[in-house]
């Protein structure tokens, strides 16, 4: 204990002093000028088309390669933290995460790379809080994240019901460059929890102006956390992970209106955990996942006609050691989800005022499960889709609607309507109405499939006759920018209806065998308000703030685990050309949690988080990063630590990148030139 006390000590000092000692060698540094002139935040996410964050047809924000240098960022969670109209859950399965935008679940959140879908749903049921897919994408390989919150099925089809997060890669380009980095943290209380994780990147020019590719790798090794404010302290509040991910992307370009891309991506994602089973038990939970996909991308230009064909294909491969099923089931879980998807895409004006957009689709997802009661099962799906961007002066009109058909329950028709009138060259009043949907997975429909629950002791059997989840959404707001400022106040309303659930135990009330059901309708509006503040080129200040009144409409109580508020705020120092300074507040509002042992739902108590980070630069090449994440190591209250939603506590990391261009030099007639 006096080892682990004075280990703790001394990371947190060395991290401080990193912080604020190195500043006593800037006068040896020679930095790169970092202050460019502030250009438009280009957009893709909200119709596929490219649009200005202030005048794309939805409300979106946008997280850059320098937002995720300034803080540690493991996973797709970490790096939405502290977005607009997001809450991170972290779940009582050992510390794993969700995603809610808008106060819906993460099943309402649609999750791409380059547009394609993640998805790993089938493979692993929500009962096991299934956040493999946040951990899917290196984020070495990441160029930025965008972020759309509200209805998206007009163009992506299903589970975009809540909103999109696309995450958008790093293409390779002419120059030679590479990089690495490597980030270490470690709690300062409990056992273990160490973190190390290492990346890779490689990228440049095979062929000059012909073929392009780039190599990213990146290992995660997590050890076990457990925490004194666990019920049971044998149990871990954050599971053991191994992790190695490998990327790579080759793009060649035909000729200058045509490109052919190849990429392949690789995971591996292990994790381990003794859990707590309602106190009767500690079973050990073990999981590996295996997930490959590869994709085949045509594009090309013709008389400003953009096309698009491209395949690519996902493959899930599960072992699931979970000590009560493998027990119950007499052997261990091999399930496999394969995807395969078809999909193209027209889009070009018409005329001077309209842009138009239209595409097909076409997936196949298989599903085998070893414990299952058939062994397998699959689905088809196809769409359709076409969109009208008009334009008529400072008027800008988003017309757009989608056609889906499933073999397993039909089709749904998903229109969109979304306006922007650009008041003055600094003011947008934008605004908009959509349908979207959710399609009941294949664990929900399949008869013949089924899930075990109830810690071991019951099935929920898939249900042939459910609906899919429809929701009706509206939003209305403002986006004011310049030079200097930037803020968006946007009202938004969802109403869902024919909600997917499955039954539950109650008293006096626990079958063996269960299965899903259309039951609820549930109600989510409330107000968002994010905003921008840069005070100088050394002095920056971010806000957001979310107010979400989410209710089940059948019992007009609040719904479980939305927080009515949540807020974020972030300060930025550049104190000299090679010290930055981050200070960074969240919080986060009182909200309902589900507690099994009463069956009934409790408020739990709001909390705050307060972070300190700051990076320092010795040279162009060679950049060092420190800080104390959960500075003033806030707990959670009796009612979330009886569940196990455990907060780690104060935390120091440090970690360091280098990054190299290599500059190549030719001479042609005497005369010598780089670039």
């Amino acid at each position: 204990m006096l080892n682990k006390i004075f280990f703790n000590q001394k990371v947190l000092s060395i991290a401080i002093q990193s912080l604020l000692g190195v500043s006593l060698f800037s006068s040896m540094a020679h930095a790169e000028d970092t202050q460019p002139e502030k250009l438009a935040t280009i957009t893709v996410t909200a119709s596929q088309t490219e649009h200005d964050q202030k005048s794309a047809p939805a409300t979106i924000s946008v997280i850059t390669q320098e937002d995720l240098a300034k803080r540690p960022v493991y996973d797709l969670a970490d790096a939405l933290q502290q977005s607009a109209g997001i809450h991170i859950n972290t779940s009582s399965a050992y510390g794993r995460k969700e995603i809610k935008i808008r106060g819906l679940d993460s099943d309402y959140t649609l999750i791409l790379v380059n547009g394609r879908r993640v998805n790993s749903r089938d493979a692993l049921t929500s009962n096991y809080s299934n956040d493999f897919d946040l951990s899917s994408i290196p984020l070495a390989a990441v160029d930025r994240i965008e972020v759309v919150r509200g209805p998206m099925s007009s163009i992506y089809g299903a589970d975009a019901l809540g909103g999109v997060v696309n995450i958008i890669l790093k293409k390779p380009s002419e120059q030679l460059e590479t990089a690495f980095n490597y980030s270490y943290e470690l709690p300062t209380e409990g056992d273990d929890g160490a973190i190390h994780k290492a990346s890779a990147y490689i990228g440049g020019s095979l062929i000059d102006n012909k073929l392009l590719a780039n190599l990213v790798l990146e290992g995660v090794d997590q050890q076990a956390w457990r925490s004194e404010q666990s019920i049971y302290k044998n149990t871990d509040a954050a599971e053991k992970r191994k992790g190695f991910s490998i990327l790579s992307n080759v793009s060649w370009l035909i000729n200058d209106n045509q490109t052919l891309d190849v990429d392949l991506t690789h995971r591996s994602d292990d994790r381990k955990a003794v859990w707590n089973n309602y106190g009767l038990s500690f079973p050990t939970n073990i999981q590996e996942m295996d997930r490959t996909s590869v994709g085949l991308t045509y594009s090309a230009n013709w008389n400003d006609i953009n096309s698009r064909l491209r395949y690519y294909y996902e493959n899930v491969d599960l072992m699931d050691n979970s000590e009560i099923i493998t027990n119950l089931y007499k052997k261990t879980g091999d399930i496999q989800q394969t995807n395969h998807t078809v999909d193209a895409q027209l889009s070009g004006h018409i005329g001077e005022q309209h842009l138009v957009t239209g595409g097909a689709e076409f997936r196949k997802t298989e599903l085998e499960h070893n414990q299952n009661l058939n062994g397998s099962a699959s689905v088809n799906q196809t769409a359709l889709y076409l969109q009208d961007e008009w334009k008529l002066d400072r008027l800008s009109l988003t017309f757009a609607g989608r056609f889906d058909d499933y073999d397993s329950f039909g089709s749904e028709f998903s229109p969109r309507f979304y306006s922007v009138y650009q008041v003055t060259d600094q003011f947008n009043f934008k605004g908009g109405i959509g349908k979207s949907f959710k399609a009941p997975s294949l664990s929900q429909s399949d008869p013949t499939y089924s899930v075990l629950a109830c810690r071991g002791m019951c099935q929920v059997i898939g249900n042939p006759d459910l609906e899919p989840e429809t929701a009706t959404s509206y939003e209305f707001g403002g986006v004011y920018e310049n030079d200097q400022f930037y803020a968006s106040l946007m009202y938004f309303d969802n109403d869902i209806k024919n909600m997917i659930v499955s039954d539950g135990w109650r008293a006096g009330y626990r079958p063996k065998v269960m299965t899903y059901t259309n039951v609820h309708s549930a109600s989510v509006k409330g107000v968002e308000l994010e905003s921008q503040y840069d005070v100088n080129d050394a002095l920056g200040v971010k806000f957001n703030y979310t107010y979400s009144d989410a209710k089940n409409k059948d019992t007009d109580k609040e719904l479980d685990y939305s927080p009515r508020h949540t807020g974020n705020m972030a300060l930025d120092w550049r104190v000299n050309d090679a010290l930055g300074l981050n200070l960074n507040y969240q919080y986060i509002g009182s909200q309902m949690l589900y507690v099994p042992a009463i069956s009934k739902s409790q408020k739990s108590d709001d909390y705050h988080i307060l972070g300190l980070s700051g990076q320092y630069q010795f040279n162009p090449s060679f950049t060092m990063q420190a800080g104390i994440k959960n500075l003033t190591n806030t707990k959670r209250d009796d009612v979330a630590r009886s569940i196990d939603y455990i907060l780690m506590g104060r935390t120091a990391f440090v970690g360091f990148n280098f990054k190299f261009r290599f500059v190549r030099c030719i001479s042609l007639n005497n005369v010598r030139g780089c670039g």
